[in-house]
């Protein structure tokens, strides 16, 4: 006999939540749910935190049926975000390879929640989109850039590899060539350059940034929601190709060589302030 379910009680796929959230701001507004980094004193880096309170977030807006779009940024103007805190890198898991492994796996499940959302998902750029921060970016689905941005990979300057989706995915977004120069250099990318190299889609005066989010947004209502996530879905696939193949090796190499030379010292000069030391890491290799 089929079970009924009493009038009082709660759908779990209805229930309205709230969270007592630290690190981030979770909004939501008519049909558009905003993520928002909220660590603008550390540029909006990405620490355990704020890693578990984004995947919380999109939980809740994948699973909010009026809930149309999902928009991340950061909070301020200077920075989308910076990827990960190298403060808590160091203090936490600099020549720890086991607990390295741990936080690796949530910065994995947070981009998967955010590719596998249901619903399209919008980068609204208000600042420095640096290394890890550049791979959110690259999660999402669109980018809509303010004029005064730059994005920038730092892992083979800072002692890192940026394997958690720009090794994966730059080359499927900027060309082979693009992307090795991106990875390699280490170079600030204007927004213009950016726009242009095809890693944002729009790029607006900074005063404007809200109302173009808030266009491209209402385009993405006025379509159909099934057809837009089986669209959305066959689209993730080289995405999640290269991923699949990758990341899971990727997680046991960054684990492994957070015992290296070269993540003590890319982590020790970014926290001194201090240009790191090549020649030295050269030297020791020789």
């Amino acid at each position: 006999m089929a079970r009924t379910r009493p009038a009082q009680e709660l759908n779990p796929y209805q229930e309205k939540k709230s969270y007592n959230f630290s690190h981030i701001l979770y909004e939501k507004n008519e049909y558009v749910a905003t993520v928002t980094i909220n660590r603008p004193e550390v540029l909006n880096c990405l620490n355990l935190t704020t890693l578990r309170e984004m995947m919380i977030a999109f939980e809740d807006a994948s699973w909010d049926d009026s809930i149309a779009v999902v928009v991340i940024t950061g909070a301020g103007e200077r920075a989308f975000s910076t990827g990960a805190d190298l403060v808590e890198q160091e203090e936490f898991f600099l020549n720890n390879p086991d607990d390295y492994y741990k936080w690796m796996r949530v910065f994995i499940e947070m981009h998967e929640r955010l590719r596998n959302i249901g619903k399209p998902t919008v980068a609204r750029l208000n600042g420095m989109v640096v290394g890890g921060g550049n791979e959110v970016n690259l999660s999402c689905d669109l980018a809509i850039a303010a004029d005064h941005i730059i994005i920038k990979q730092v892992g083979a300057a800072r002692g890192s590899v940026a394997a958690a989706g720009a090794t994966q995915w730059l080359p499927l977004m900027v060309g082979e060539r693009r992307a090795r120069e991106i990875l390699f250099l280490c170079e600030d990318i204007p927004a213009q350059k950016a726009l242009e190299w095809g890693l944002v889609n729009e790029v607006v005066p900074k005063e404007d940034l809200d109302r173009a989010v808030a266009r491209v947004c209402e385009k993405l209502y006025n379509k159909l929601p099934e057809c837009l996530r089986y669209t959305k879905q066959n689209l993730n696939f080289w995405k999640d190709f290269s991923w699949s193949m990758t990341i899971g090796h990727a997680r046991e190499w960054l684990s492994i060589h957070n015992l290296s030379d070269e993540v003590s010292e890319g982590i020790s000069a970014f926290n001194e302030k201090r240009p790191v030391n090549y020649k030295k890491i050269r030297k020791k290799k020789g």
